[in-house]
Order: C-alpha cells, then sequence, then structure tokens
C-alpha cells in the first residue's frame, strides 16, 4: 500500500502521459512544445477533446462554441456573482462552477470560467464586469474583460500559451478527482467542481502564489545566496523547484519560460527570477546531493500571470481556467470507458 497511491494505476486513457524520467508531457500524442506551436489553447482542446465532445473537433469549432459559452455566462452572472460579495476569488469561483447547470455542454462548463474569474477580480476592485467578445479567443477575451479594453497580441499570446501548457498532464490529484466523481455518473459539471476543489489546495493548483512572496523574500533580505543556505539549513522549501513526477525539468517551465521572454527584456521579474534560479539550483545541489530538484512551472507560472497584470489571489482560479479543459476531458472519457472508482482500505481500529 502507498498512501499516495504512487505507482497505483487507476485509469487507461488516450488523453495525456506524463514521463517524469524523460521531463516529458504528452497530449494526444503531442508534446506541450507541438501544442503551443501548432494549436494554441482552442486547437489543443479540440485534440482533447475529440471523440468525447464531439467528432472532428477542430480550432475554429472550440473557437465558435466558446465564444458563445462566453455570452450564456455572462448573462447568467446574476445568479450567483452577488453571492460572491465579500468573498476571495477562490471562493467565488467554486460559487460559480457550482453554478452552472447539471445539463451544460462540455463548452459551456469550460466558458464560465474566464466569464466568472473576471467578473470576480473586476467586482473586488470596484469594477462592473465586461461583457464578452465571441469573436476573440479565449486567452485575448479573458484579459479584455479583465483589463476593460483590448491587450497587446504579445500578452494574449503568452496567456494562450500559458492555458495551453497546463491544460492536461496525466492522473494528477485534480483530475483523479474529476474522474472519480464521473465514474458515479454525475453530472460534468459536478465532476468539475469537485476537480476544482482539490484543485485548489498549496500542494496542487495553489502553488503558483506563493512563489512571487519567496522572491519579494528573497530579493528583500539584500544577500540571496545567505538567504538560500538559512532557508534550506532550516529544512525550508523552495517554492517552484523540485516535482513528485517530474525527476528532470519540467517541460512546461521551459516554454512558459519564452513566452514571458517575449513580453520583453525587462519585464516583470524576469531578470532576478532567472538570477535567483540560477543561485537557488546550485543551493540544492549542495544541500540535497544526489537529488534531481529542478524547476517546475511555478515560478514561471507566477511570472507570467504577474506580468499579465493579475493580483496574487487570482493566479490559482486563472491556472483552473486553463487546466478545465483537462478535467472535463478525463470526466467524459471516464463516463464513457470506466467504472465506477471504488478502492479499498486497510482497517486498522480496534475491534477487528
Amino acid at each position: 500500500m502507498d498512501s499516495g497511491l504512487e505507482g497505483i494505476i487507476a485509469a487507461e486513457t488516450v488523453l495525456s502521459h506524463t514521463d517524469g524520467e524523460r521531463g516529458m508531457v504528452l497530449v494526444r500524442g503531442h508534446t506541450v512544445q507541438e501544442l503551443i506551436a501548432q494549436h494554441g489553447y482552442e486547437g489543443s482542446v479540440a485534440l482533447l477533446w475529440d471523440g468525447f465532445a464531439g467528432e472532428d473537433l477542430d480550432r475554429a469549432a472550440i473557437r465558435a462554441t466558446f465564444g458563445e459559452g462566453r455570452r450564456l455566462a455572462f448573462d447568467r452572472l446574476e445568479r450567483w456573482l452577488p453571492a460572491a460579495t465579500g468573498r476571495t476569488i477562490e471562493e467565488g469561483t467554486r460559487l460559480c462552477l457550482a453554478a452552472v447547470p447539471d445539463d451544460s455542454t462540455p463548452a459551456e462548463i469550460a466558458s464560465a470560467m474566464p466569464v466568472g474569474v473576471a467578473a470576480l477580480i473586476r467586482t473586488q476592485r470596484g469594477q462592473s464586469p465586461l461583457a464578452p467578445d465571441p469573436s476573440l479567443g479565449t486567452a485575448a477575451d479573458f484579459l479584455r474583460m479583465l483589463h476593460g479594453k483590448a491587450v497587446a497580441a504579445a500578452m494574449a499570446d503568452a496567456l494562450d500559451t500559458y492555458f495551453t501548457a497546463i491544460m492536461d498532464n496525466g492522473l494528477n490529484a485534480s483530475t483523479f478527482t474529476a474522474r472519480v466523481v464521473a465514474s458515479t455518473r454525475a453530472s460534468i459539471a459536478s465532476a468539475v467542481v469537485g476537480g476544482y476543489c482539490a484543485f485548489t489546495g498549496p500542494l496542487h493548483g495553489g502553488a503558483p502564489g506563493p512563489t512571487l512572496a519567496m522572491l519579494d523574500e528573497a530579493a528583500q533580505s539584500g544577500d540571496v545566496d545567505a538567504w538560500l543556505e538559512r532557508k534550506l539549513a532550516e529544512g525550508g522549501r523552495l517554492m517552484g523547484f523540485g516535482h513528485r513526477v517530474f525527476r528532470v525539468r519540467d517541460p512546461r517551465a521551459d516554454a512558459l519560460r519564452e513566452s514571458l521572454a517575449r513580453l520583453g527584456p525587462n519585464v516583470g521579474r524576469l531578470a532576478f527570477a532567472a538570477d535567483f534560479e540560477r543561485r537557488a539550483l546550485a543551493a540544492l545541489s549542495r544541500h540535497k546531493p544526489g537529488r534531481s530538484l529542478q524547476t517546475n512551472v511555478e515560478i514561471n507560472a507566477a511570472l507570467l500571470l504577474d506580468a499579465l497584470g493579475l493580483d496574487r489571489d487570482a493566479f490559482m482560479p486563472v491556472f483552473a481556467i486553463g487546466r478545465c479543459a483537462g478535467w472535463i476531458a478525463h470526466a467524459l472519457e471516464q463516463q464513457k470507458t470506466g467504472r465506477m472508482i471504488r478502492p479499498s482500505s486497510r482497517y486498522v481500529g480496534t475491534g477487528a
């Protein structure tokens, strides 16, 4: 028995595969780099959903249905947005998903996320939600709804890259949760709510935000090397380094770094982060010899979202916008090909 189920095969899937030893993520047979260069976010959703949410799906079809889905989601804002007053964006996003009707299509479920998260952020800032533009792609329209105006193409491309890179990566905790819910024949909307709830934890989707706090603390110390030595000597964890699956460098980290660099050499904290990464890897090598603790997706994800004008408390919900398509795909596949998931436990209490 492994209490974390590590190494246990719980599903057969055609959707995605993570090879931690080789530093590779495959989605429907395509690497992350191929998805970004050839398909983009909507095109990658088409690949992921094809055969489960329709046949012969393509980028144009997904873009059109997502645009219509955002329009519908905006029309339904008043069903749940008033109840989110005074709540965090994370909690408000949970309300947004819980308000999605059980009979919603996959596109309607996925489209509720960018509209809802943008509306929550604007409301928190004292601004009114902005109606979507169905003619735009998801990333460009989300940033337009967030900032109140169209953004530069490079910014939209950066967010599109982010959504594409983090869409799916095998049977992680939230994806497994979505499959468990779907295996009972509950609605796909319910499966997504379950996946999101698992995602909110600081060991999973909630990880990118704290990495900026770490960078702030290191920068304010005035001596990064001394700060790293003290942190590691005390047994502290460096956010953004190491991964339970990836034993070598996370390929998504490199994709996001390249996208971030295209925004400009002086954007955000990129220069400091690059220097910090070099120093941190050297310190980790000294303190934890024999362990491969490479940079994972968290640091570059946090830097990218920060550069796009997002507050830290919105990082996890925005992460969930991209991951939602993966939850939906796995829930659909589970209902089509799997059984109800019902593992066993070993009783270790008294009276047996």
